[in-house]
């Protein structure tokens, strides 16, 4: 006998008990980002390596340990996307969007990074992301925050903060780094191995430290506001400005800087307490180096990227909504009458009410056992054809929900009268 395969370590698969969440997350999320004017673009799973290498940057976490690279048959390096930013990049300048053009993208799709599963963690995730090119004010970064702030609205997700930061311009983040690199040379006996391997090529990462023994070094090194220019200080200034006019709480962490090196300005993380260690579920800020990094001309952009995979998480963990019901109407059948008929009878109740959830009982079996199918599928009205009803031209409509209806004997324009009211 052979042996089953199982999937591979750190992917998922999603179950029919799951995946309405799923659906539900992404037509609330589709449906808001359609409503503020955002179009949807689709990119392929693979690119060159070298996309992810000048983009994201040489010695993040990403590109040093996590990627899923090979060579192909031309001896090319390959990579299955880690993020969808550096690829949004690609797409906009290879196909021409960017030409004094703003744009305003989105994308869901799956990602991969190669890193240790955990909760809240797999090394195939799901991605929502947003990316928006040629607006240089703040106003836009804002408008993102107050969208994301409506998602978790609309997704009923509640205990969810959101940190700001800024970085400056890479001419303040370039001597804040010569600062930080000082900084942590001077404690460097208490500094791991991570920290002391990022000190010269990354140091704005240590921030992000979680060991608990380079807490104080880590709370005492200097904040990037004190190396900010007047223009960086007023921009994220008018940003916490709009979002105190609107109402929008957040808290500014100075030591928030995000993993990737093309983010400038702004910064930001809305942050769960329900998921533990993993409380991250969106997050983002501006980058406005990148085009010009990947060969195009100077352009303003920012964005951000929500976990899908978290966010279904923290719906299911905490229950937070009621599972919908897989039909609307389920058609019980006496074992008697023939295949045709029943399904001639479904595909003209189908032509007759678009958008109705039919499910059709196949095969033979008891009415006992069809009708506790039909509870299953938390159907609300089942239609029983039996060999009395198909001799008169009458339907026998159960309501499955609603008890105080009972059954009805309808007329075929009386029941599709009646099933019309519970497509949504």
């Amino acid at each position: 006998m052979s042996k089953k395969v199982s999937r591979l370590r750190g992917m998922y698969d999603i179950t029919p008990d799951q995946v309405w969440v799923w659906q539900k997350v992404e037509r609330i999320v589709t449906n808001l980002l359609e409503q503020y004017g955002y179009q949807e673009i689709r990119f392929p799973v693979l690119e060159k390596t070298q996309l992810f290498h000048s983009a994201i940057g040489e010695v993040t976490d990403v590109v040093e340990k996590e990627m899923f690279s090979f060579e192909n048959r031309k001896g090319e390096s390959i990579s299955m996307r880690p993020e969808g930013t550096a690829s949004t990049v690609r797409l906009a300048l290879q196909n021409g969007l960017l030409f004094n053009d703003p744009q305003k993208l989105w994308y869901n799709c799956p990602m991969f990074r190669y890193e240790k599963p955990q909760k809240g963690r797999n090394r195939q995730f799901s991605q929502v992301g947003v990316e928006v090119f040629g607006f240089d004010g703040p106003d836009v970064d804002a408008e993102l925050l107050l969208m994301t702030k409506h998602m978790w609205e609309q997704l009923g997700l509640k205990n969810v903060r959101l940190e700001l930061n800024t970085l400056g311009t890479p001419e303040c983040r370039a001597k804040y780094r010569e600062v930080l690199i000082n900084h942590f040379e001077n404690h460097a006996a208490v500094l791991d191995e991570e920290a002391k391997s990022r000190l010269h090529s990354n140091p704005l990462r240590i921030l992000d430290s979680k060991n608990p023994a380079m807490r104080e070094v880590v709370e005492s090194a200097p904040v990037i506001q004190d190396y900010l220019s007047p223009a960086a200080k007023s921009h994220f200034a008018e940003l916490c400005d709009i979002l105190d006019s609107c109402d929008l709480e957040y808290r500014v962490n100075p030591k928030l800087v995000r993993g990737l090196d093309y983010y400038t300005h702004n910064v930001f993380e809305w942050i769960t307490e329900d998921l533990g260690a993993q409380g991250t579920i969106c997050a983002g800020g501006r980058y406005d180096k990148l085009v010009e990094m990947q060969g195009g001309k100077p352009t303003a952009a920012t964005g951000f990227a929500m976990g899908v995979d978290r966010l279904v998480e923290l719906i299911l963990d905490h229950d937070l909504w009621q599972a919908e019901s897989q039909t609307d109407v389920y058609l019980i059948k006496d074992k008697n009458i023939d295949a045709k008929t029943v399904l001639k009878l479904s595909e003209d109740i189908r032509k007759d009410l678009p958008g109705l959830k039919l499910m059709v009982n196949m095969g033979s079996a008891s009415f006992k056992s069809q009708f506790k199918k039909a509870d299953k599928t938390q159907a609300k009205f089942a239609i029983i054809l039996g060999e009395e009803e198909l001799a008169n031209g009458n339907f026998s409509v159960k309501a499955l929900q609603d008890r105080s209806m009972g059954q009805q004997q309808l007329s075929y324009q009386e029941m599709v009268s009646l099933l019309s009211s519970v497509i949504n």
